[in-house]
C-alpha cells in the first residue's frame, strides 16, 4: 500500500516555499494531482504513483538524496557555522531543502571525498564503529614512509591520546623527503590519519579522502562540485 503524505509537506520539501506560501498556491488553483486541482494544501497524496503538478511543471518527489562532493580545503564538514562557510553552503538550493547533512567529517584543510544526505539511517550504518566501513585516504606526508611504518600501521599505532588504532593498509607511493601513500582505516577518530602518523614521527602535509565504503570519488567531480548518486552507485555503498 503506497505511503501518502500531506501535499504542503511534499512541496515544502522540494523547495517550493513555505507551508504559508504552498497554501497560497493551492487556494489560486497552481496545485494539480492527477490533473484535478487541490486547493487544500493539507490534502494526502501518494507520491509514488500520482502525477503532481505546479503549474506545469511535473514534480519528481523522492524521500531521500544522495550527493557525493569533493570537499576543497577551507570548508568545514558541518550545516551551519558562523565563522566558516560549509559543506552545505556549496549546495543549490534544491538539494537544501531536503535538509541533507554530510555523512561524518573531514577536516577543514582535507579535501575529497564527502556525502551528504537526509539518510539517517544510512549515515548511521556507514558511521557505526561495529561495521568497520573503510575509508582510503591520499596524502602527502613529511619524511620517508618506509616498511617499518607499514608494519606499524598494520599492527595499529597508539595516539596521542592512549587509544590504539585499529589496524590500517599502509600503501607507499612514493618515498621521499615528501613521500606520497594511500591509507585505508577502519574507524574515524578525530583527526585520526594526521595522528597516526605523529605516531611514527611524521606530519601529513595534504590530505584528500577518495573512497568509502567500496564507492570511489568521481575523478571527474573538481573541488566544490557535488552530484546525486547513481543507483548502482548507491546499492555499492549500501553493501559496502
Amino acid at each position: 500500500m503506497a505511503k501518502k503524505q500531506r501535499l504542503d509537506k511534499v512541496l515544502a520539501h522540494l523547495g517550493y516555499g513555505s507551508r504559508k506560501e504552498i497554501n497560497r498556491l493551492c487556494k489560486g488553483g497552481l496545485v494539480t494531482v492527477d490533473g484535478e486541482v487541490i486547493k487544500s494544501s493539507s490534502t494526502h497524496v501518494d507520491t509514488e504513483n500520482s502525477i503532481i503538478k505546479v503549474g506545469d511543471e511535473e514534480i519528481n518527489y523522492r524521500e531521500f538524496v544522495y550527493l557525493m562532493m569533493n570537499k576543497p580545503d577551507g570548508v568545514i564538514s558541518a550545516t551551519e557555522d558562523s565563522r566558516h562557510q560549509t559543506v552545505v553552503d556549496l549546495i543549490d538550493a534544491e538539494y537544501r531543502s531536503f535538509d541533507v547533512f554530510p555523512v561524518g567529517r573531514l577536516d577543514i584543510d582535507t579535501e575529497g571525498f564527502l556525502l551528504l544526505t537526509n539518510d539517517g539511517k544510512l549515515a548511521h550504518r556507514l558511521l557505526s564503529p561495529k561495521k568497520h566501513v573503510p575509508k582510503t585516504y591520499y596524502a602527502h606526508v613529511e619524511g620517508k614512509v618506509t616498511e617499518t611504518d607499514i608494519e606499524a600501521f598494520k599492527r595499529g599505532v597508539t595516539l596521542d591520546d592512549g587509544y590504539e588504532t585499529k589496524p590500517g593498509e599502509l600503501t607507499i607511493l612514493k618515498s621521499d623527503t615528501v613521500s606520497e601513500i594511500k591509507l585505508t582505516i577502519y574507524e574515524g577518530k578525530f583527526h585520526q590519519v594526521k595522528r597516526m602518523f605523529e605516531a611514527v614521527d611524521k606530519k601529513v602535509v595534504y590530505l584528500k579522502r577518495i573512497s568509502m565504503g567500496n564507492l570511489k570519488l568521481d575523478e571527474n567531480l573538481e573541488l566544490g562540485e557535488y552530484r546525486e548518486l547513481t543507483e548502482a552507485e548507491l546499492e555499492i555503498l549500501v553493501n559496502s
